[in-house]
């Protein structure tokens, strides 16, 4: 069931004291970019993962799951499980405690404590990672570097991201988590709800299907020199093909020059994207104005029809358009209904 419409007021999350003890279904199948090792003779058969600096194998059904970077907690727990350790939030976190509101909602759910917050400000800190001796470290979604994943694997085995930096799309990271925790059916069957979830809440927003969306960056009203957008590499944009949204050729054609996230394009330029019907973006009241007072960006159709879906980044709502294994089924309704709005001026 969708959660009920969130702009308008957040409810304040109860404290949790009580531990959760989770126990984990042994693997059955893996899935993509993981195989079967050789059996160790006891229940659990040892699980091989590919990933970009190589495979990790899992040898042993992992009790103690700690995570790394983005979200990565956020499968471990829609699966049942309390990681031992997860990294700090700090985008969107608007009551500062560390934990965004759809965490907060499942930790309630499951009767378990908060876990052990790293501060991931100037990076890994790998040292309060090992003091929660985990027996698996969760990165599918991450920017880790050769350096960080060998530090890590000092530590346990690591899950690392499979090709790109901040590039693994939500079902991929769950896929690959679920089977490091040695999960992988419960994994699929987490996919197969959220796609359902997606699909039915999108069969009521018909005026979105099709509608050519680009995702800007954080504007800078002082230089409008050029334009930052994500390219089709970022989870936020590989988003508007699961809400039926379709990518412009612009935007395509700039991703398939790059591996990376996010790109530029000088404003000068701006006629290129005289196909974005949409523009998502994270700013404040006085966005539209600044770019409808430009003389170039006031040309791309989603600017001159105000077809823009203004994003507040510093609160969950925004963060959530960067979609989660938990955040998807708490802001889908809202995501939808702000994108129809868009989409009726069009």
């Amino acid at each position: 069931m969708l959660r009920a419409p969130r702009l308008l007021a957040l409810a304040a999350a109860a404290s949790m004291t009580v531990a959760l003890a989770a126990c984990a279904t042994p693997a059955t199948e893996p899935g993509a970019a993981v195989s079967p090792a050789a059996g160790s003779g006891s229940g659990f058969e040892p699980i091989t993962i590919e990933h970009s600096f190589g495979t990790t194998t899992i040898e042993e059904k992992p009790e103690r799951v700690a995570t790394v970077a983005w979200a990565n907690q956020e499968v471990p727990l829609a699966l049942g499980v309390v990681p031992v350790g997860m990294a700090a939030a700090t985008f969107g976190d608007d009551d500062g405690d560390g934990v965004l509101p759809w965490v907060t909602e499942k930790l309630d759910e499951l009767g378990g404590e908060t876990p052990v917050l790293f501060d991931e400000t100037d990076g890994i800190d790998f040292e309060a990672v090992a003091d929660t001796a985990p027996d698996v470290i969760l990165a599918a979604y991450s920017g880790l570097t050769q350096e960080d994943y060998d530090t890590l694997s000092e530590i346990a085995p690591v899950v690392a991201f499979p090709e790109t930096a901040w590039g693994t799309p939500w079902r991929e990271m769950i896929e690959l988590n679920s089977a490091g925790m040695g999960m992988p059916e419960e994994g699929k069957e987490l996919i197969a709800d959220l796609d359902q979830q997606i699909s039915d809440a999108t069969a009521e927003f018909p005026g979105i299907a099709g509608k050519k969306t680009m995702f800007m960056t954080h504007v800078d009203p002082t230089d409008l020199s050029e334009v930052s957008y994500y390219t089709t590499h970022d989870t936020r944009a590989m988003f508007f093909e699961d809400l039926g949204l379709a990518t412009p050729e612009s935007v395509a054609t700039a991703s398939a020059e790059t591996d990376l996230f996010s790109g530029t394009i000088s404003t000068e330029q701006a006629d290129v994207l005289d196909d974005v019907d949409i523009i998502v973006t994270y700013g404040d009241d006085e966005l539209v104005s600044t770019l409808e007072a430009d003389p170039l960006l006031s040309q791309i159709p989603a600017v001159a029809n105000k077809a823009i879906v203004n994003l507040p980044g510093t609160t969950p709502v925004g963060t959530a358009a960067n979609p989660t294994p938990l955040s998807i089924s708490w802001v889908l309704e809202d995501y939808l209904s702000l994108l129809s709005d868009a989409a009726a001026k069009s």
